[in-house]
């Protein structure tokens, strides 16, 4: 495995640990540049889950939002299959096409800082189908955070449950990826044995980001990699016509 691709992952998780960046939203279109998109979307699961997981632990998430988060996930979990199964059987460049346009959303989504809100009375059915439409964006261009932030912020969450209910959700839906990419044979032993490595690679610059995240004007920061990001997607878009 080239050293290109432990370097962009690593450095896709120092951004994640220095901002809160999503992981997989510069990783993946990182890692396209260098490796076949599905190939990309493989490699990052492991550092995913276990840099989701000491999120999880950290935010210490309450029951309580853990239960109310139930409907989403379990709806996320069906989206996540879908979404997989269109994964399998679309072409790298259609995938590469959806995702160049996914990241370029993300971005406008960013610099025009949207963030609806949603009464309370209609969570219980806004919840799960959020949780689907996340589960398959996510299933399809492994980047199912986008709409499962901007839901969260709609809910109006305070800081300790919208930690709580993010850290959650992800490892929940990543593990559900996890199981989904093996049973339709996209997972090889090879790939995974490359995943967990590459965690190592993660987990170093994850841990490098953090600190930085104490001495760094987040938000001069977060513009430069929104900028990095519109170019990117862009080209993936150019990339895949």
């Amino acid at each position: 495995m080239s050293l290109l691709v432990a370097l962009a992952v690593t450095v896709a998780a120092f951004v994640k640990g220095a901002i809160g960046f999503g992981f997989p939203t510069l990783g993946t279109p990182l890692l396209a540049l260098i490796v076949d998109v599905k190939t990309a979307f493989l490699l990052l699961i492991v550092p995913n889950i276990v840099m989701d997981g000491i999120q999880f632990v950290r935010a210490g998430a309450p029951r309580a939002t853990m239960r109310r988060m139930a409907p989403l996930v379990a709806c996320g979990a069906v989206g996540t299959i879908l979404g997989t199964h269109l994964l399998a059987s679309l072409s790298s460049r259609t995938v590469m096409r959806i995702l160049g346009g996914f990241i370029v959303t993300f971005v406008v989504l960013n610099v025009t800082r949207l963030s609806p809100r949603l009464p309370a009375r209609w969570e219980p059915w806004a919840s799960p189908v959020a949780g689907f439409v996340a589960g398959v964006v996510g299933g399809i261009t492994n980047v199912p955070g986008t709409p499962l932030v901007l839901y969260f912020y709609a809910l109006g969450l305070d800081k300790r449950e919208f930690v709580g209910a993010v850290s959650f959700t992800f490892v929940l839906y990543k593990l559900v990826q996890l199981g989904t990419v093996t049973w339709y044979g996209l997972m090889t032993w090879t790939l995974f044995a490359w995943s967990a490595l590459l965690t190592t690679g993660a987990l170093i610059g994850f841990a490098v980001g953090l600190r930085v995240q104490d001495r760094m004007e987040p938000q001069t920061f977060n513009r430069a990699v929104l900028v990095f990001l519109a170019v990117l997607g862009g080209w993936l878009v150019l990339r895949s016509w």
